[in-house]
């Protein structure tokens, strides 16, 4: 393919050179007089294991050169990627002005011709910029609509200085967020000989992706900072610590809890939470993050009491009273939690969950219940369907195939609030209200 790159910084460059390497004809466009000669000369305008090898071969080859007319540059090319900077504006949002004026020079230079042409944003930006915002500048400018001979898609780069090129050829998958069939073929043909995973989605969740991985890494960083000067004060070497939490691949570093839900709860978790922050408080270690985690799930119970309360008071069915499916523990469940919140605002509420049968509650269990609603004996709906009859606001928690089943029958025309991201349930023809999504 013939590509442009607008933006010959870190991910511009070393994009450049690969792509070349992969084949492609690769102009590079950049307001800087002195990368565009470097390139030229073959040399790298930046400072990364293998790329100086790479940008001399393609260069040598007339595979890569560099220019600084945005306009010759995409009137030479079939596909053009926007690499330039989103820096931090003063008030913490990202400055998306470089990628407005660069979209803008593309769609000028497009207007009033007929070769079909793929405009693929490369920049971080924040979700919905795609759509939202770039989509119009490069319509005005160019003069049409998109979706029949331009097209627009997001497509994030997940380079690592120190490894970029490797990781340019063997990325943990490729993603791109395409506003049409064609765009989403054309960027897929630019990776061809790239082995990953290519994934479709819309371009408001591929720049999620980008964001997300960042702020994860990023919160893994201060995590692991975090546990090390609390164990330090405990007498524990963290580095040999998280070695061997590392290790756990089904829990610890996995896809496990990663999914958007209810709040956390139950016997371990937030005593456990508590114990760290007491053995940073005892030695005097800073622990932000562990507190955070509590006041995060603190903040999504208050989401979801906050859903029920826009639906105005109205009777409510609770599915879910134990902390997760398949147990009779109440420990610190949220769903209990929950529970007496609306008691508390004066819901009329039922609670559907077949595990728990009060007869057979002892011990911490039995008292932790009584204690946070002593009356929940006379809560507890015997039949699901009969529950969601006479209820109006349906929450559902976690239930059994049956008790499921009688939301999906039953529950139509009345506003259901899903707590546990259940697809089946957007289905039912209820009024489908996500507390995350």
């Amino acid at each position: 393919m013939k590509v442009a790159i607008f933006g010959l910084g870190y991910v511009g460059a070393v994009s450049g050179a690969c792509l070349a390497e992969l084949g492609h004809e690769v102009v590079g466009v950049d307001v800087s007089g002195a990368k565009v000669d470097l390139i030229n000369r073959g040399e790298a305008p930046i400072v990364e294991e293998m790329i100086a090898e790479l940008t001399a071969q393609a260069v040598q080859l007339g595979k890569f050169r560099a220019i600084t007319d945005a306009a010759a540059a995409v009137h030479a090319s079939e596909i053009s990627l926007v690499s330039v900077g989103t820096p931090t504006a003063p008030d913490g949002t990202p400055d998306l002005s470089y990628v407005d004026h660069v979209v803008a020079e593309i769609g000028a230079a497009l207007k009033g011709r007929r070769e079909p042409h793929i405009v693929v944003i490369r920049s971080t930006v924040p979700p919905g910029a795609t759509e939202k915002r770039f989509a119009p500048v490069l319509e005005q400018a160019a003069g049409e609509k998109l979706g029949q001979r331009i097209h627009l898609a997001f497509n994030p780069e997940f380079l690592r200085e120190g490894r970029s090129v490797r990781d340019f050829h063997q990325p943990p998958f490729t993603i791109i967020g395409a506003m049409s069939d064609a765009g989403f073929e054309g960027v897929k043909r630019l990776y061809d000989g790239v082995e990953s995973e290519t994934i479709r989605t819309d371009p408001a969740t591929a720049e999620s992706i980008k964001l997300l991985s960042n702020a994860w890494h990023g919160l893994k960083v201060a995590f692991a900072n975090e546990a090390a000067r609390i164990l330090k004060t405990a007498g524990v070497d963290a580095r040999k610590a998280l070695e061997i939490f590392a290790k756990d691949t089904v829990l610890n570093i996995s896809p496990a809890y990663l999914r958007p839900g209810f709040a956390f709860g139950g016997s371990c978790l937030p005593k456990d939470l508590r114990a760290m922050i007491s053995i940073a408080d005892k030695g005097q270690a800073s622990a932000p993050i562990m507190k955070a985690a509590i006041a995060s799930n603190e903040a999504h119970l208050d989401a979801a009491l906050a859903a029920v309360r826009a639906c105005g008071r109205r009777p409510v069915v609770l599915f879910g009273l134990a902390f997760k499916p398949g147990t009779d523990d109440l420990r610190e469940s949220p769903y209990v939690a929950l529970a007496e919140r609306l008691i508390g605002k004066g819901y009329a509420l039922q609670i559907v969950d077949p595990y728990v049968d009060a007869s057979r509650l002892m011990g911490k269990n039995k008292e932790f219940i009584e204690r946070e609603i002593p009356h929940f004996v006379e809560l507890m709906a015997r039949d699901a369907e009969d529950a969601v009859d006479a209820a109006e606001i349906i929450v559902y928690g976690h239930a059994t195939g049956v008790d499921k089943g009688a939301i999906i029958e039953r529950g139509i025309g009345k506003v259901l609030i899903d707590l546990s991201g259940d697809k089946e349930l957007e289905l039912c023809g209820a009024d489908y209200r996500g507390v995350g999504w």
